[in-house]
C-alpha cells in the first residue's frame, strides 16, 4: 500500500496553529513512508469562503515548507462529480429524497426536546418494505438524505485514540445534499477521500464524531475505508483551548512576529508527539523519527516561552546571508535603507546571539544604517570633557590602523591607557557616538563592521573636527 495522507483545511480563515500542525504530521507521515501528500482546499461554505483566505492558507504551507505532492484541489471545482456520485447512490437506494419542510423538522426536533429525546430526523421518507411514502408535495424541492444502517455498530482503530465504535442507531439519515442540490461537508470528504485515494485520515478530534458517518458512506460506496488519527486539542498558554476566536493566530503572523520557520516547526513538531528527550532537530530528522505511535492523546499544551527558546536557539545557527535579508525586509517597513550602509551580513552576524527574534534583529541593526542620534541626556552623560579628548586622541590612532578587530581593539586600549582611562570608560562614550547607544557588542566587532569611513566621520561629527 502507497501511503496517501492529506491536508484539508476550510479557507474560512487564516492557517493557525493547529491547522499547521496537522498539516505537518501529515505531511511528515507521508514522507516518512514514502508516500504523497494531498492539499485539498473544502471550499464548499461559499458564504464564509474567500479567496484571502484561501491564499493565507497557501501562503502558510508555503512559508512552512510543507510541499505538497498532488494540488491544491478545490472542492468547488468537483461539484460535477459529486452530483454524479449522488445519482448513483439514488439510483442504488443507499440515498433518498426527503421532503420534510422546515417547519416539520424544527416541529419534530421541539417534540423531541420537550420529551428529552436526543433531536434526530425520525426518517419519514426513508423508504422501506412494505412502507408506503406520500406523494411529493408540489411546490418542495427535495434534500437528499443518506440511508444510514440502523443496526449494529461502526467503529476504528483510531491510530491516536485507540478504538472507538458508535451505534448505528444513534447515527440518522443525515443529509448529503440541500435543497439547492450544493452537497454538504460529511458527503464531498467522502468522495473526495475515495476518489483521491487516501490511507491515513490526520486530523483534529473535533472530527471524531464526522468520522462513524463518513465510514458508512465509504462502505456503501464500496470504497476502502482509510485509517483515522485524530489528534487532540492545543490549548493556549492560558490552559484554554485554541480556536480562531481565541488565541490561535495566522501561521503568517508568527512571520510578522520574527520567527523563523524552522523553529515554528520543530515546536509544532514537539506538540503533542516525542522522540525521547529530544527537543531540538530539523526536519529531515524529524521524518526520520516521525510515527503516529507516539503522539499523546491528551491535550497539548502551546508555551511561548518555549517557542521563543527555539527560535533564539535556530537564529543563533543561521546563515547571516538569510538573515540579512529578513532584516533588510523589516528594515525597509521603516523606511530604513540598507543601501550604502556597511554589510548587512556582517551586522546581523555581531547580533544574531544576542536577539530573540527577527524584529529584534532588525530593530537591533538600526543604528548602523542611520545618523545617530543619542538624546541630551545621553550625550551630558556619556560624552563628558574627559571623553571628548580621549576620542580626539583615539582619532588619529583609527586613521592609521588596519582595519582588524584586534589591532581596532588594541588602538582603543592604547588610547583609554594613554588618557588614564579605564577600557569602559572610552568604550561607551565611543558607542554612543557611533550608534548613540551605550550598549553594542564589543566596540572591536562595531568599528570593524562598521568601516573606517563610517566611524572617521561619525567621530569627527560628534567632536566637531
Amino acid at each position: 500500500m502507497t501511503v496517501r495522507t492529506r491536508f484539508a483545511p476550510s479557507p474560512t480563515g487564516f492557517l493557525h496553529i493547529g491547522g499547521a500542525r496537522t498539516a505537518l504530521f501529515s505531511w511528515a507521515y507521508a514522507r516518512r513512508h514514502g508516500g504523497s501528500f494531498i492539499l485539498r482546499i473544502e471550499d464548499t461554505d461559499v458564504a464564509r469562503s474567500t479567496p484571502q483566505a484561501v491564499q493565507a492558507i497557501l501562503d502558510g504551507m508555503q512559508w512552512l515548507g510543507l510541499a505538497h505532492d498532488e494540488g491544491p484541489f478545490y472542492q468547488m471545482q468537483r461539484m460535477d462529480r459529486y452530483r454524479a456520485v449522488i445519482a448513483e447512490m439514488l439510483a442504488a437506494g443507499s440515498a433518498y429524497h426527503c421532503y420534510m419542510s422546515r417547519e416539520e423538522l424544527d416541529a419534530l426536533r421541539a417534540a423531541q426536546e420537550a420529551s428529552k429525546e436526543k433531536p434526530r430526523y425520525d426518517g419519514r421518507w426513508r423508504p422501506e418494505a412494505g412502507k408506503t411514502l406520500p406523494p411529493p408535495p408540489d411546490g418542495v424541492a427535495p434534500v437528499v438524505r443518506f440511508r444510514n444502517p440502523r443496526e449494529g455498530v461502526v467503529g476504528w482503530q483510531d491510530l491516536v485514540k485507540g478504538r472507538i465504535e458508535f451505534a448505528n442507531g444513534e447515527l440518522d439519515d443525515f443529509i448529503i445534499a440541500r435543497a439547492d442540490g450544493t452537497p454538504t461537508y460529511n458527503f464531498c470528504v467522502v468522495v473526495d477521500d475515495r476518489d483521491m485515494r487516501i490511507t491515513h485520515v490526520i486530523r483534529g478530534d473535533d472530527h471524531v464524531n464526522n468520522t462513524p458517518r463518513q465510514i458508512n458512506l465509504l462502505q456503501a460506496l464500496g470504497a476502502p475505508v482509510p485509517q483515522y488519527a485524530h489528534l487532540s486539542m492545543i490549548l493556549g498558554d492560558d490552559g484554554q483551548k485554541l480556536s480562531k476566536r481565541h488565541g490561535a493566530v495566522s501561521v503568517m503572523q508568527y512571520d510578522e512576529e520574527g520567527y523563523l520557520p524552522e523553529a515554528v516547526l520543530n515546536y509544532l513538531a514537539r506538540l503533542g508527539w516525542s522522540h525521547g528527550d529530544d527537543e531540538i532537530f530539523d526536519m529531515d530528522r524529524f521524518v526520520e523519527w516521525f510515527d503516529l505511535d507516539h503522539i499523546t492523546a491528551s491535550a497539548a499544551q502551546f508555551n511561548t516561552e518555549k517557542l521563543n527558546w527555539l527560535n533564539a536557539h535556530y537564529l543563533k545557527q543561521a546563515d547571516p546571508q538569510r538573515l540579512a535579508m529578513e532584516a533588510r525586509r523589516r528594515l525597509a517597513r521603516q523606511q530604513i535603507s540598507v543601501d550604502g550602509g556597511p554589510d548587512p551580513a556582517r551586522v546581523a552576524a555581531l547580533y544574531r546571539d544576542r536577539v530573540a527574534n527577527l524584529n529584534e534583529l532588525a530593530d537591533a541593526m538600526h543604528p548602523y544604517f542611520r545618523v545617530p542620534n543619542p538624546g541630551v541626556e545621553m550625550l551630558a552623560q556619556h560624552l563628558t570633557e574627559v571623553a571628548r579628548q580621549a576620542l580626539a586622541q583615539l582619532l588619529p590612532r583609527l586613521a592609521d590602523c588596519s582595519w582588524q578587530a584586534a589591532d581596532l581593539g588594541q588602538a582603543v586600549k592604547q588610547t583609554a591607557a594613554a588618557a588614564g582611562l579605564k577600557m569602559p570608560q572610552l568604550a561607551i562614550p565611543l558607542r554612543v557616538v557611533l550608534l548613540g547607544l551605550p550598549q553594542s557588542p564589543s566596540i572591536d566587532s562595531v568599528l570593524e563592521v562598521l568601516g573606517r569611513e563610517r566611524v572617521i566621520a561619525r567621530l569627527e561629527s560628534a567632536l566637531g573636527a
